[in-house]
């Protein structure tokens, strides 16, 4: 306990250079545990996204793309599914339920998806856990309009409030469907997931909105249908992006994507999400082990860098050594001095580094998960975080060793007349 008191005073007496030294290790430290944050919960955050969905259908094109855009909301279908073909593999004999989905509209950069009922009885995320209303209920009307969390709560809407949604999917609308605004009807609790940043209306008000649109293009002033003159339109779609495909047993999970895959009318591709997010996260491993190897070596110069210090520092420190020497410290004491100086910086530096890592996400957990929908947990460190947390210790105790062995093998008439 004398060595750690004594080494706690010397480090006080260098504050300076030891305050510098404990920023950088933290850095190094709050980055590391940052980058495995990310991607443990990236995974996690992907991989609750959709449970109890036995294939997602889609267009024919790749699998990881598919899953992108229909579950995540990412990109953009390149070909629609037509409205006969899905009804048509919808009344398939093993089929139990399915999820329209139409997307391709937004409203201040926010996906809009158009769907149907069985939405809302069906879709599960998580574990299992079907969608809850905050607010409200599911749509009842051709333009109503249900927002999930994120939505009503970064653009502050409330039930009965008017909607105008964009054409398109970028962020800055050209044209807008401003004759057909949507009434907010529910608001969803929050789940962690794409449904948050997603509005969701009926597969008629998609088609509304649409009706009297040619080749992507608004009608001419004048020649717009009316609110009222829509609902007397037959709004039935003549497509969809995708849907989603509940089987009444798992068993006949591969009968039905064979089926799907080889339909003749129209070219189609059914996905299993797990294997498509096995794959999409084998793509991405090699940005994975990339960030690793960045702050791996974070992590690395930090280290070099306190050994580069307390290397330094020794040569201003030999009378200290030698004076220790002289009234009774053995070399071995020398040698556990600057141990316990290397090792107390880490430690300290452990501890700023979760502390600039915990105030980071509670700075960044909102904007993440507005514009990734992936949510940052604050939760303590676990097992895998500690076992970093542990080498990273291992590694200061390794590198500690040597400027205390040149302190150890200093000699006192070294040390009470240095070299000029």
């Amino acid at each position: 306990m004398a060595i750690v008191r004594l080494a706690l005073c010397s480090l006080r007496n260098r504050w300076v250079t030891a305050t510098l030294t404990l920023f950088a290790i933290g850095f190094s430290v709050a980055l590391l545990l940052a980058v495995e944050k990310l991607r443990t919960e990236t995974r996690a955050s992907f991989a609750h996204t959709i449970s109890g969905t036995d294939l997602v259908v889609g267009a024919r094109g790749g699998s990881v793309q598919l899953l992108l855009y229909s579950v995540f909301r990412i990109g953009g279908a390149t070909h629609n599914i037509s409205w006969e073909s899905y009804q048509d593999i919808r009344n398939h004999p093993r089929i139990a339920w399915t999820i329209p989905l139409s997307l391709g509209d937004s409203h201040r950069g926010y996906p809009v998806m158009g769907t149907n009922l069985d939405y809302f009885r069906h879709y599960r995320f998580g574990r299992e856990q079907s969608l809850q209303f905050e607010a409200g209920g599911p749509f009842n009307d051709l333009f109503d309009v249900v927002l999930g969390a994120e939505v009503a709560h970064r653009l502050g809407y409330e039930l009965g409030d008017m909607i105008v949604i964009a054409h398109g999917t970028g962020k800055v609308a050209f044209l807008e469907h401003d004759d057909m605004p949507f009434r907010v009807a529910g608001i969803l609790k929050r789940t962690g997931t794409p449904v948050d940043r997603t509005l969701h209306i009926s597969l008629d008000g998609m088609e509304a909105i649409h009706v009297d649109w040619h080749g992507g293009t608004p009608p001419p002033p004048g020649r717009r249908l009316s609110p009222g003159e829509v609902r007397q339109v037959d709004l039935t779609p003549r497509s969809i992006t995708a849907f989603l495909v509940g089987l009444d047993s798992r068993a006949a999970t591969f009968q039905v994507q064979r089926h799907v895959n080889g339909y003749r009318q129209e070219p189609m591709l059914a996905i299993l999400p797990g294997v498509a997010l096995h794959e999409l996260w084998s793509l991405m491993g090699v940005a994975e082990q990339a960030l690793l190897l960045v702050s791996g070596a974070v992590v690395a110069v930090g280290l070099i860098g306190t050994l580069a210090v307390m290397l330094a520092g020794l040569n201003e420190r030999r009378r200290e050594m030698a004076i220790l020497r002289s009234v009774g410290a053995r070399p071995r004491q020398i040698f556990l001095l600057l141990v316990s100086e290397t090792l107390a910086l880490a430690l300290a530096g452990i501890v700023a580094g979760l502390g600039m890592l915990y105030l980071s996400l509670h700075l960044v957990q909102p904007v993440v998960q507005s514009r990734f929908g992936i949510r940052l947990a604050v939760t303590a460190p676990g097992w895998h975080e500690l076992a970093l947390l542990s080498l990273f210790l291992a590694a200061a105790l390794l590198v500690s060793l040597i400027p205390a062995y040149r302190a150890y093998r200093n000699s006192l008439a070294d040390g009470l007349n240095p070299r000029i």
